[in-house]
């Protein structure tokens, strides 16, 4: 297990240092006019000049690169170039947001999903269609279309939950709550469905295997047979999917954050990206990098913890 760890690690890192060394490419290959950016259009050329060697920007790509990353490994991120807010601070009060975001609909997918996936394998019925056709019409429907569904019926019609957001880390458990929680249902129905099918595949094959029959045989309770045996077997391949979920979601949270004006990391990011701040994108990007290299070893631990064949290989 030490050395599956120890691989899996690895492979992490090395796959944190060609993504930053990609992104910091681009930037360096876009950064012709940020100087003037900065300082606005009526700055001298000789005000830009200086703002460029202020920033380093006439330095050559591998230079800057080996110092940004030097300066990163010691936890130094460097300040926007246009607020002057450390990087550091910037990304970690927006980053609870987001992650509570991401976290609260993977878990409630996970649980409703699993319910629903082997409510539909065991009960080949009503249930077994509703999920299946429940998966077609997820699949159909934008995250993005949804959520303004939601805000125009539960916010702006029924005024029970507000239209936008003003939470900060700050905030106490009810505004975290009641602006959470059309965010995160407008992401549960398209991962619930698309996850439920792929349990209920997973069971539906499991229970065709010889040992629920030989289990079945020996009078074990039913719902001992699903919940103990066959799920664990069945649950690699759902926790595959919800990683790649997981991963689909950090990213493609940024619609949904600027529908309901969360502060999270998915504003940021735009507004960095589209200044060229490079140590902002450059920060938001080594977080969430590192961010779904976590996740998805814990998959792997989890998988492997399921399935002992997975650290063989």
């Amino acid at each position: 297990m030490v050395s599956f760890i120890l691989k899996r690690i690895a492979s992490g890192i090395s796959v944190l240092v060609a993504i930053s060394f990609f992104t910091y490419c681009l930037l360096y290959f876009s950064s012709a006019n940020i100087a003037r950016n900065i300082l606005g259009e009526y700055a001298s050329q000789e005000q830009v000049q200086a703002k460029e060697i202020a920033l380093g920007l006439h330095r050559p790509l591998l230079t800057r690169f080996f110092e940004w990353a030097g300066n990163a490994l010691h936890g130094d991120f460097g300040v926007s170039w246009f607020t002057s807010e450390p990087v550091v601070s910037a990304i970690t009060t927006r980053l609870p947001i987001t992650l509570t975001l991401v976290i609260v609909s993977i878990v409630c997918i996970a649980i409703v999903a699993t319910l629903l996936g082997m409510a539909a394998a065991v009960k080949r019925g009503w249930i077994d269609r509703l999920v299946q056709g429940a998966a077609v019409v997820g699949d159909a429907i934008p995250d993005f279309v949804l959520a303004i569904v939601l805000v125009s019926v539960f916010a702006i019609t029924l005024k029970i939950f507000p239209a936008t957001s003003s939470i900060s880390p700050d905030s106490g458990a009810d505004a975290w709550a009641a602006s959470m929680t059309l965010p995160v249902i407008a992401l549960l129905i398209n991962g619930i469905a698309s996850i439920a099918q792929q349990i209920r595949s997973a069971v539906i094959k499991q229970l065709e295997r010889d040992y629920v029959r030989t289990l079945r045989s020996r009078g074990i309770p039913e719902w001992e047979i699903l919940f103990k045996h066959v799920l664990r077997s069945a649950a690699p391949a759902g926790l595959t999917v919800l990683s790649l979920k997981f991963v689909g979601m950090l990213g493609g949270v940024v619609i949904i954050e600027q529908i309901f004006a969360l502060p999270g990391m998915g504003a940021l990011a735009v507004q960095s990206t589209s200044m060229g701040d490079i140590p902002l994108v450059m920060g938001v990007v080594l977080y969430t990098v590192i961010i779904v290299i976590i996740v998805n070893l814990l998959v792997d631990l989890i998988n492997g913890w399921l399935n002992p064949k997975v650290r063989v290989s």
